[in-house]
This record gives structure tokens, sequence and C-alpha cells, in this order.
């Protein structure tokens, strides 16, 4: 599994040290160039292609992690974590298909980073 996200995110990897600094360096790299697409309403459709297929790509890791026996974060983590990978996959296709969707993937990839980072406490207490 290492070896598969450190070929799709090599250029991240020699940036950062390792774990959880890695996972938010992909999230934020990934989240900002959807954002940068979405806010150019797809005019380039390269970078739009490549930005989603960058964001499948990450999501089809975690999917991969967390189904395997090593992970040990709690079932219902991966249960949870699992479910997003398909949500982002389903709209995704829907994106790449003409449908609206892509601010709701970069609100999952948001929702993802604020608790990697830790702030995902405050995001929570701005909705209460």
């Amino acid at each position: 599994m290492q070896a598969l996200a450190y070929k799709a995110y090599g250029q991240v990897t020699q940036r950062t040290a390792t774990g959880r600094a890695l996972e938010i360096a992909v999230f934020e790299q990934i989240t900002q160039a959807l954002q940068t697409v979405h806010d150019n309403n797809g005019e380039n459709p390269g970078e739009w292609g490549d930005a989603i297929h960058r964001n499948l790509q990450l999501w089809s890791i975690i999917a991969a992690d967390v189904l395997s026996p090593e992970n040990a974060l709690p079932n219902e983590t991966k249960a949870g974590l699992f479910s997003l990978s398909e949500f982002v996959r389903r709209t995704s296709m829907q994106v790449l298909a003409g449908a609206d969707g892509l601010a709701d993937i970069i609100e999952v990839n948001r929702t993802i980073l604020a608790g990697l980072d830790g702030s995902a406490s405050s995001v929570e207490q701005e909705v209460i």
C-alpha cells in the first residue's frame, strides 16, 4: 500500500516526513487543485480532469487501506471512510458526465482535512 501511495504522490513525500503530515499535504494539494478548477468553472479541461483523477486515486488508496487487515482504525471509522470513498467515486463519475457535485467533493476533502489537522472539533462547534 505504501508503495502505491509513494508512486502516486512521490512529489509530496519529498517535501514532508511521513504519517499525518503526508496525509495533510496530499489532501491539501488535491483539494486546492479541485477548488481551482471549480473556481475557474472548468475552463481548462486538462486541469479539471487531472484534479478529479488525482482525487479519485487518493480515495481509492484510502478505500484499499481501510479494507486492509493491518489497518488499526476502529471498525466504525473504517466503515465511514469506505462509505465516503464510495460517495466520492460516484459523485466524481457524475461530475465527469457533466453533473454538479464538485463542491460536494471539495467539502468532503475539507472535512477530512479538518479531522487530520485537529480542527474538526472547532468545525463541529461552529455548526452547533
